[in-house]
């Protein structure tokens, strides 16, 4: 079973994943497209077209495949890049429970008036 507090990095994998790929693909894409190392103590995240389905790979003295199919709702999954985008176990947490993890603000940043 996953344990994501022995966890210190999450990458997910912005954009889709062909999900009919195995660990050895998956794998692949983290070496080649990210340029990381998938031994590392990590979890990468892949997530389908449908946004309905996702994948864990997880190295742990062998590799785990983790998968997670939701049945009526979708990820709110990051398309911004094409590439893996760091971010905490809590993030990972907020977006299996359905929220938004955003690249992006969607407001304008705050910037101080003077009024003198």
């Amino acid at each position: 079973m996953l344990n994501i507090d022995r966890i210190d990095t999450v990458f997910l994998a912005c954009g889709i994943t062909d999900l009919r790929k195995n660990i050895d693909g998956l794998s692949t894409i983290v070496q080649t497209q990210f340029n990381l190392d998938p031994f590392e103590k990590a979890l990468f995240v892949f997530c389908n077209r449908q946004m309905d389905k996702i994948k864990i790979l997880h190295f742990d003295e062998g590799f785990w495949l983790y998968y997670h199919r939701l049945e009526r709702n979708k990820f709110k999954w990051p398309m911004s890049k094409e590439e893996a985008l760091k971010v905490s176990v809590e993030e990972l947490r907020w977006l299996l429970k359905g929220y938004e993890v955003r690249t992006i603000s969607k407001f304008k940043p705050v910037t101080e008036r003077n009024y003198y």
